[in-house]
């Protein structure tokens, strides 16, 4: 077996999708790797070590209220939930977890640029990872109140 035909058996090796669900997840994967797109943002970071051996990825959605209401958050989070299950199985990483934001483009892309703009996110994701980028995100815009010196 060499290098090349590897890289095609795991190009070609499809990987089975589980659903991220709790926030602790979600807030993990917004602290690792975040690559914009114009239809949507896509966090990415490896799994947890006790699910890291396990040839599966996980992925989650969301939409804030900035997409609109109820109707058109979910309309959304099912367009981005279709381009996962076509996409991610074939072209993720196992043992990485990906989250995928709506954003308001999301609604109205053609659906063929939807799906370009995961694949250029996660080949852009992917090779930052590989070359050990860390987010370039900023944190928190502070670190909420003073505490005074003594307790109470």
């Amino acid at each position: 077996m060499t290098a090349d035909s590897s890289v095609e058996s795991h190009a070609s090796a499809k990987l089975s999708l589980e659903r991220l669900k709790s926030r602790a997840d979600f807030l993990r994967a917004q602290k690792g790797r975040r690559q914009s797109m114009p239809g949507l943002t896509l966090e990415t970071c490896p799994s947890p070590e006790h699910i890291a051996g396990r040839p599966l990825l996980r992925v989650g959605f969301t939409a804030s209220r900035k997409v609109g209401n109820a109707v058109k958050r979910n309309r959304a989070k099912r367009r981005l939930r279709a381009a996962a299950a076509a996409i991610l199985p074939l072209s993720g990483r196992a043992a990485h977890d990906y989250v995928l934001v709506a954003r308001t483009a999301t609604l109205s892309r053609p659906f063929a640029d939807l799906s370009l703009d995961l694949r250029t996110a996660l080949a852009a994701a992917h090779a930052a990872l590989d070359r050990g980028v860390v987010a370039k995100h900023p944190g928190p815009k502070h670190a909420g109140p003073k505490q005074e010196g003594g307790t109470t």
